[in-house]
């Protein structure tokens, strides 16, 4: 059975326990290895190891990125993984787990920067890549081996060592013949694990596994499906194709070609980002105005973070708003012109507040900028009811070049402290 070192990228015939090149014992083999191309990449808790790499003191420590007591978590290290910490969880849940966890404030700057710092090597193996966040992304690697002189398996494991070796992150490599499967593959042996699905072997793979290993496929899609008598893709297996679309509308389309391992789904280096959002989950629900404007506002930010690191602006500003009961409510509005700008993004979500009226207790506020576009010809026109709007903009742009010079941290303004 061919076989890859992923220390030395030594190739073998047939797979040993240990490589006889390096002494280690971190071998792929698998009979397909050579001949599969989709590949996802997914690195390490991201953010947290960012973190860890650019401080040291904790590499051994169980870190989180959030907020504060009355935020969510971002997403965790390992360590605090171990422990029951999880992604969206609220932070004093997790800190009841994971008591000695340090917490860090998210500083996307440094993350979109190692982001692009990644992709950039992605770049040099292969064109077709399909981000789907900054930590993540599909790679075609077809028609590549020639090229590069070794097949995509070996060239994803160099990837993988260029990373830890240049810029001190780590991920885990999906292989597989489809979008799906690669996705799936992915996630079976992080950290740092590289897992493979063959073709030959994808029936039997997916028989007995959990519906909720489909991307897409949360929680309450879950329970429908579970009403159904469908847990399993052997469940899934059992229902006509018909059936399923009529009770599961596209879904079910969608579910029986993927229970049989199908997706034709190109991997496209050219997908639009439609909108860019932030939301947070209180500990407590609260209708305090200050303490929803400090949200208001940091949620802005973040949005407006992501839309500059994108080179991006949008046409319409979102509030959404969640209240105790779990019902939803939602408001937007058109801008004259595209905008980047935080201070922007905020006082339009805050008048959008302002007009919800009180309708609260809330549990949820989010922030949403859509109908994206460049940001060539973003915030150019001002705001002739504000005469300090374009006093504003160039505070922030100054706030920008700070930040990039000496940190995420090194200025802030007063409200996001609220």
């Amino acid at each position: 059975m061919p076989a890859l070192c992923r220390d030395c990228l030594t190739i073998f015939e047939t797979a040993p326990k240990r490589c006889s090149n390096c002494g280690l014992p971190r071998i792929t083999a698998h009979p397909e290895l050579f001949t599969l191309s989709i590949a996802h990449m997914d690195c390490d808790a991201f953010y947290a190891s960012v973190e860890k790499r650019d401080n040291p003191e904790l590499a051994s420590k169980p870190v989180i990125i959030g907020g504060g007591q009355r935020g969510v978590v971002s997403t965790a290290c390992y360590v605090a993984r171990v422990r029951g910490v999880r992604s969206a969880m609220p932070m004093f849940q997790a800190l009841k787990l994971c008591p000695e966890a340090v917490v860090v404030r998210p500083r996307m700057d440094e993350y979109v920067k190692a982001s692009k710092a990644i992709r950039t090597m992605m770049l040099d193996l292969t064109p077709a890549i399909e981000p789907l966040s900054l930590d993540e992304a599909f790679m075609d690697m077809t028609g590549t081996a020639k090229l590069h002189g070794a097949p995509p398996a070996v060239m994803l494991a160099r990837l993988i060592k260029r990373m830890k070796d240049e810029l001190g992150l780590t991920g885990s490599i999906g292989l597989s013949h489809n979008k799906f499967l690669a996705k799936v593959a992915s996630d079976l042996d992080k950290p740092r694990g590289y897992s493979v699905i063959g073709l030959a072997e994808t029936d039997d793979f997916l028989r007995d596994k959990p519906i909720g290993l489909i991307w897409g496929v949360g929680a309450v899609a879950q329970e429908q499906l579970s009403k159904a008598g469908i847990r399993t893709f052997a469940d899934l297996l059992r229902w006509d194709r018909q059936d399923l679309g009529k009770r599961f509308g596209s879904l079910g389309e969608r579910l029986w070609n993927l229970a049989r391992g199908h997706d034709l789904r190109r991997v496209t280096s050219h997908a639009p980002v439609k909108s860019i959002s932030n939301e947070t989950t209180f500990f407590e629900d609260t209708s305090d105005p200050d303490i929803l404007d400090g949200h208001i506002w940091r949620l802005a930010e973040k949005v407006s973070d992501r839309a500059k690191a994108r080179d991006l602006a949008g046409r319409v500003v979102t509030l959404k708003l969640k209240r105790k009961d779990h019902t939803s409510l939602s408001r937007r509005l058109s801008l004259r012109d595209p905008t980047q700008i935080a201070d922007r993004i905020y006082r339009t979500a805050r008048d959008l507040f302002d007009q919800a009226g009180p309708q609260g207790p809330y549990r949820l506020i989010g922030v949403g900028l859509s109908d994206l576009v460049s940001d060539t010809d973003s915030d150019l026109t001002g705001d002739l009811l504000d005469p300090n709007a374009e006093k504003r903009i160039k505070a922030e742009r100054a706030t920008d070049s700070i930040r990039a010079k000496f940190g995420s941290d090194a200025i802030a303004k007063g409200r996001s402290l609220r």
